[in-house]
């Protein structure tokens, strides 16, 4: 069930579904486009999730728990960051889900995050962080094999 408003931002990926499903897991495929984080995690679900770094000087450290995951098709997890200002309790967590949809090569990644404050919260969340993560994501997937490309 989500809470709050919700954040959503879709992509097209020209890739197989497999490529796509590895950018999302693999932390040396993440850190190419999440602004040079380590993410660490063993992906069963209840496990913890951490991405560490460095944004605009600032070290942080970003936490979660992993919720679900479904090979090629769905991951979810649990979301908290001291950088967002707010205490590190339940109520503050937001929940990001990907989804999956298509054939190889024409796939569509869809990011739900849940527990925005306002519409217009989640609206700029989608757009200006998670609109650049998925574009980010596209490109680095495309470039790994142009054969995969229309």
């Amino acid at each position: 069930m989500s809470r709050g408003f919700e954040a959503i931002k879709t992509v097209n990926i020209h890739a197989s579904r497999d490529k796509v499903w590895n950018a999302l897991t693999d932390p040396k495929e993440v850190k190419q486009y999440l602004h040079g984080t380590q993410m660490s995690t063993d992906w069963k679900e209840g496990s913890p999730i951490t991405w560490r770094g460095e944004w605009k000087g600032r070290a942080y450290e970003d936490k979660g728990t992993v919720l679900g995951v479904e090979p090629q098709k769905r991951l979810k997890y649990t979301h908290w960051s001291p950088m967002g200002g707010s205490e590190d309790k339940p109520e503050n967590y937001h929940t990001v889900t990907y989804e999956l949809a298509g054939d190889d090569g024409h796939i569509t990644l869809t990011l739900i995050q849940d527990n925005n404050a306002s519409q217009e919260e989640a609206d700029k969340m989608a757009n200006e962080n998670w609109g650049p993560v998925l574009d980010g994501l596209k490109a680095t997937v495309e470039k790994q094999d142009p054969a995969d490309r229309d």
